[in-house]
């Protein structure tokens, strides 16, 4: 008999409580891979995008044609592009309604690379919690399994006269099975939480760093119509 067909065996043989409970962790694990993987694809997706438009914000291209760029390509930018194109936007009406006064015009355009930058930030981080939530749960979860899957083993022994190790151990390796399941399940999840989040702190450096340099720029440039930037400024 194989390894895998006595753990087949052990989880058939299970009461229904950790059947269920074995069957919910493994949807569980089933899902926060999904979601790993999801969530290794995005931000490697999200760097590639932001290194891109960062090359080509400083290779010389004019604010403004990086903005007509961003407008055109809003729903396929990253989110550094869309920061830009949200501070720029905000930077343009003021100075269509002919706001001259630099205090004014910057704090306007950094407020709404702030707001955009939150949005994308909270984007980022979607389904972390998700992952830290399966990280710290599923262990208990396994646990309770295995606290049920022995008091029911015990409870049938009570009716027999005679208890030996053969007829103890049975039941209690169908228990510890719920246990494993659950390390299994919470083990991976918190590995890729703690990548994720270390990942996201880069992204959120850069983002803020990128607010701070863009900036500078537009009060470089307040005097300038249109603004240009060059790699420079950098």
């Amino acid at each position: 008999m194989t390894q895998d067909l006595s753990i087949l065996n052990l989880v058939l043989g299970a009461s229904l409580v950790v059947q269920l409970v074995m069957l919910l962790l493994v949807v569980v694990s089933i899902t926060s891979w999904a979601a790993i993987f999801r969530k290794l694809f995005a931000l490697k997706r999200v760097k590639s995008l932001n290194d891109e438009f960062e090359r080509e914000f400083w290779s010389g291209t004019s604010l403004n044609d990086l903005f007509a760029s961003a407008a055109q390509n809003a729903k396929l930018s990253g989110p550094m592009e869309r920061i830009f194109a949200s501070g720029m936007r905000e930077y343009q009406k003021l100075r269509e309604r002919r706001i001259s006064d630099t205090g004014t015009l910057l704090d306007g355009a950094r407020r709404a690379m702030r707001a955009s930058y939150q949005r994308e930030l909270d984007e980022v981080e979607s389904n972390l919690s998700f992952l830290a939530s399966v990280g710290s749960v599923s262990p208990y979860v396994g646990l309770f399994g295995t606290v049920w899957g022995i008091m029911h083993a015990f409870v049938g022994l009570a009716s027999l006269q005679q208890v030996t190790l053969a007829t103890v151990a049975p039941g209690i390796a169908e228990a510890l099975v719920a246990t494993a399941i659950g390390l299994f399940a919470a083990i991976p999840a918190v590995v890729a939480y703690n990548r994720f989040a270390r990942d996201i702190d880069r992204v959120a450096i850069k983002l803020e760093t990128f607010i701070e340099e863009f900036s500078n720029i537009l009060q470089r440039n307040l005097g300038a119509h249109p603004p240009t930037v060059t790699a420079s400024g950098h």
